[in-house]
C-alpha cells in the first residue's frame, strides 16, 4: 500500500513539473513577437514635412559599479563622475573628501609627532619642529593637488572643511596606530568615545550622591575598555595604544619627569611599563580600603612590582632609579653631571648627608648661643664646598678674607698714654696703633679722636 501510494505522488510531480514548463516555454514566445521596437524620437522640421525617425537615441545605464567610477588618476576619476551627471558641488566634495583621506593617512604614517614618543616625559623639540616642517610640506602638497583638480576657489563654501560638533577623539597615527584600516579607527574612536560617556556619568552620579571617587571603581572602567579594545586590536596595537593613552603610561611619565635625570630610553620604558602595568592595575583595583587581608595584598603587590622592575632595568639601572626618587640624591646628580663629573653623583651625596646631619647636631646643641651655632654652621658649610670641590676635581674656593675689625672712637685727652688706653679697653698697643696707621703717637694732641679696635676673642 505505501509502495503505491509513493508511486502515486511521483507521477503527480513529474505531471506538475511539464506543464509549468510548457507554461514558461509559452510566455517567453509571446514576449518576444510582442516586444515593441526600439525607442524613438519625432523631429518635425515643418508642418508639411513628414515625421523623421531618429534611432540613434542612446539611453545611460541605471545601474552601475561604483568601482566602475573610482580611478587611482584624480583626472580620470573626475571624468567618470561628470559622465553619469554628477553635480559638480558633489564632485567637488567627493575629491576634496578623498584627498583629504589620502594625506591624512599619509600623516598618519609619514610624520614623527612627539606623542608617538610616548617614552619621554618631556617632547623632542627636534621632533617637534621636524614634525610641523613636514606637516606644513603635506598640507601645501595637499592644496595644490585640490587646486589642479578642481581650480583655484576650491576652498570656497568646502563643506568638508567646516567644524563639525562633534567630540575629538584619540590620535591614531605612527608606524602601528596610523596604519590600523578605517573602519578598525572608527571602532576604537567609538569605544574610547563609551569609555568616556560611562566615566562623565560615574563622575556626575557620585557627585549628585556628595561621595568622592573610588579607585576601585575607576579602574574597572579601565579594565573594561582595554577588554573592549582587545577585541579589535591584535596585542602589538593594544600595547601601542596603552603606551600613548592609559592611564599607566600617564603615570609612568610623570614619575619619570620627577626624577628628571633617569632618561629612560624607548626600551626602558617599554620594559617597564609591562613591568608595572598589570600590577598596578591590580593596585588599583584593591581600592583604598585598609583591612589587614588588603593592606598585606598590597605589600606583595608592590614588592612584586619592584622585582619585576629590578628584572626589566637591570641592577645598575635599577639602582640609580631608586637613589633619583630622593631630591637630595637629585641636587647631588644635577652638581655632579653640570661639573661633568657624574661619576661623583655618589660622593656629593654622602657628604651632603654628612653635614645635614651635623647641620640638625649643631642646630639641637642646648650648651651653645645663637651666636655660636650661626659660626658653626657657617663654618660647616664653608668645609662642605671644600669637600664637594676635591670631590669634583676642582679648585679648591680661597679662604675668605676676615671680616675688618669694629672699632670705637676714643678722643685723646691730656695726660693720657698709650698704655692706659690698652688697660682700659683690653686691646694691645700694637693693635691700637695699626688701626690708627695716620696718627703720631709721640706727637697727639688733646681732642685727637684715636680709634680703638675690639678686643680679641679668648
Amino acid at each position: 500500500m505505501a509502495l503505491m501510494t509513493a508511486m502515486r505522488w511521483r507521477v503527480l510531480c513529474l505531471v506538475s513539473l511539464a506543464a509549468n514548463l510548457g507554461l514558461a516555454v509559452g510566455w517567453w514566445l509571446s514576449l518576444r513577437h510582442a516586444r515593441p521596437p526600439g525607442p524613438v524620437e519625432t523631429v518635425l522640421s515643418d508642418t508639411n514635412a513628414s515625421p523623421q525617425i531618429r534611432t540613434n537615441v542612446v539611453f545611460r545605464r541605471q545601474f552601475f559599479s561604483w568601482s566602475e567610477l573610482e580611478s587611482p588618476d584624480y583626472a580620470k576619476y573626475i571624468a567618470n563622475l561628470r559622465d553619469i551627471a554628477c553635480p559638480e558641488q558633489t564632485i567637488r566634495d567627493i575629491i576634496i573628501a578623498d584627498v583629504n583621506a589620502l594625506y591624512a593617512r599619509r600623516r598618519a604614517a609619514e610624520i614623527i609627532t612627539p606623542e608617538q614618543q610616548w617614552w619621554r616625559a618631556e617632547p623632542d623639540p627636534v621632533v617637534q619642529a621636524t614634525a610641523q616642517a613636514k606637516l606644513r610640506e603635506l598640507d601645501a602638497e595637499r592644496r595644490a593637488l585640490l587646486t589642479s583638480l578642481l581650480g583655484p576657489a576650491w576652498e570656497i563654501g568646502d563643506q568638508l572643511s567646516l567644524p563639525r560638533p562633534s567630540r575629538p577623539g584619540v590620535t591614531l597615527d605612527g608606524p602601528v596606530l596610523g596604519l590600523l584600516s578605517a573602519e578598525v579607527k572608527q571602532t576604537v574612536q567609538e569605544i574610547t568615545s563609551q569609555s568616556q560617556d560611562r566615566l562623565q556619568a560615574y563622575w556626575e552620579t557620585r557627585q549628585q550622591e556628595g561621595r568622592p571617587l573610588d579607585p576601585a571603581d575607576l579602574a574597572k572602567f579601565r579594565q573594561q575598555t582595554r577588554e573592549e579594545l582587545a577585541r579589535v586590536l591584535t596585542p602589538p596595537q593594544l600595547e601601542e595604544f596603552l603606551l600613548r593613552f592609559s592611564e599607566s603610561a600617564a603615570h609612568l611619565r610623570e614619575e619619570l619627569a620627577h626624577l628628571q635625570y633617569f632618561n629612560a630610553t624607548p626600551e626602558e620604558f617599554r620594559a617597564l611599563f609591562r613591568a608595572r602595568d598589570a600590577v598596578d592595575l591590580q593596585l588599583a583595583l584593591l581600592g583604598e580600603a585598609t583591612d589587614p587581608a588588603t593592606m598585606l595584598r598590597r605589600t606583595e603587590l608592590e614588592q612584586q612590582r619592584d622585582q619585576a622592575m629590578q628584572l626589566a632595568l637591570g641592577k645598575t639601572r635599577f639602582e640609580e632609579f631608586q637613589k633619583l626618587q630622593d631630591p637630595t640624591y637629585r641636587e647631588a646628580f644635577a652638581e655632579a653631571q653640570q661639573a661633568g663629573r657624574p661619576e661623583a653623583a655618589d660622593t656629593l651625596h654622602e657628604i651632603s648627608l654628612a653635614t645635614a646631619a651635623e647641620q640638625q647636631h649643631i642646630r639641637d646643641d642646648a650648651t651653645l648661643t645663637d651666636m655660636q651655632k650661626a659660626i658653626e654652621l657657617k663654618r660647616l658649610e664653608l668645609e662642605q664646598l671644600r669637600a664637594n670641590a676635591e670631590a669634583l676635581g676642582q679648585a679648591l674656593p680661597p679662604e675668605p678674607p676676615p671680616p675688618p675689625p669694629r672699632l670705637r672712637a676714643h678722643t685723646f685727652h691730656e695726660r693720657e698714654t698709650l698704655v692706659e688706653l690698652s688697660l682700659r679697653y683690653d686691646v694691645s698697643i700694637s693693635a691700637i696703633m695699626a688701626a690708627n696707621p695716620d696718627l703720631d703717637f709721640n706727637k697727639l694732641q688733646p681732642g685727637v679722636t684715636i680709634k680703638i679696635p675690639e678686643p680679641a676673642r679668648r
